[in-house]
């Protein structure tokens, strides 16, 4: 009888040791997982990122194009089927950047791609490019090349579409529609020092952060401050080759290019946009007479992001609608 009576009680106190055991090691777990988020901040959010574009059917590739004169390894996103849709991110910017725009599109029937300019996210990092826009915008057709994409629509986010314009302009036969972000490319006059884009500091972080937000930027925990600071002393190299390179003015687009974009074209600008403003846009508008200038209140420099909700639909339209409205400027308003 004893033998039968404790039995259970085994059962019970090896279940209660397993249990405890699932707990400690869950527990450890967790803190190792909050511990890894402390110090790789960047790269947390870089996997989140990652994670909703794969369960958006959205993959993380990679391909070879030649630039700056030797082979060159390039990362970029691509999910959906249908008619083909490029998209270039900016300034400091990576292919994450379009987490937010990229899963519409492929449900809506096109093929997208983001890719990492060469020197940005998960692409190589030639030392001895110049990372000028001509030189990236070459890179674009050579990504294009290396995924045998004879005619697309290609889209950019600030310096992004000043490169989508060079391509737009170099391979005309190329680009079906055309699509710019709060677009850099002209001549206008800067309000802000370009060493911003190499935040080494809080006050050049919070500065930076209050350009590109359409309101005042929330703070920025000291934790990441700091792996941004790391980030930055390792790759702003890059950031700062491009920034000279478009200081000389020599690839600045001008009235007559922008009236050789004969090609439908889409212009997304936010009304607060603090570094490039409005009125850049609403001038691109109008020497480029095909286009169709959409304005989106409330929304700063990153619209395509922070706002995608109200921009996903009109790229949407942009790119389905069999005639888009050339000369057409459109204001979608804010909900008050």
């Amino acid at each position: 009888m004893a033998t039968a009576t404790t039995a259970p009680g085994k059962r019970r106190l090896e279940a209660r040791r397993v249990l405890l055991r699932g707990l400690i090691g869950f527990l450890v777990l967790l803190v190792a997982l909050l511990l890894f988020a402390f110090v790789r901040p960047l790269t947390v959010l870089v996997a989140a990122a990652q994670v909703r574009l794969l369960f958006s059917g959205i993959h993380s590739e990679y391909t070879e194009i030649p630039y700056a004169g030797q082979r060159t390894r390039i990362h970029y996103y691509a999910g959906g089927t249908g008619s083909p849709v490029v998209l270039v991110h900016g300034l400091g910017g990576r292919a994450e950047d379009w987490v937010n725009l990229m899963p519409q599109l492929t449900g809506d029937h096109h093929r997208v791609y983001a890719l990492d300019l060469p020197g940005y996210g998960r692409s190589e990092w030639p030392r001895d490019a110049q990372y000028s826009i001509a030189e990236q915008a070459e890179a674009v057709e050579a990504f294009l090349n290396s995924q045998h994409l004879d005619r697309v629509d290609l889209g950019g986010w600030s310096m992004g579409g000043w490169v989508a314009m060079r391509v737009a302009l170099a391979a005309p036969q190329r680009i079906r529609r055309l699509m710019i972000f709060d677009s850099a490319g002209t001549r206008f006059t800067l309000n802000f020092d370009p060493t911003l884009f190499e935040p080494d500091t809080p006050q050049k972080l919070q500065r930076l952060d209050d350009l590109l937000m359409a309101g005042p930027a929330p703070h920025v925990p000291g934790f990441v401050q700091r792996a941004i600071f790391r980030f930055v002393k390792e790759h702003a190299w890059v950031v700062r080759r491009n920034i000279d390179s478009m200081l000389t003015g020599a690839d600045l687009l001008t009235a007559e290019n922008l009236h050789q974009l004969t090609m439908p074209m889409l212009i997304v600008w936010g009304t607060e946009d603090h570094l490039i403003p409005l009125s850049v846009g609403e001038q691109i508008h109008k020497d480029a007479p095909q286009s169709e200038l959409e304005i989106f209140d409330g929304c700063g420099h990153l619209a395509a992001g922070y706002c995608a909700a109200k921009v996903g639909p009109v790229v949407k339209g942009f790119l389905d609608e069999a005639a888009p409205l050339s000369g057409r400027t459109a204001e979608i308003l804010a909900k008050r």
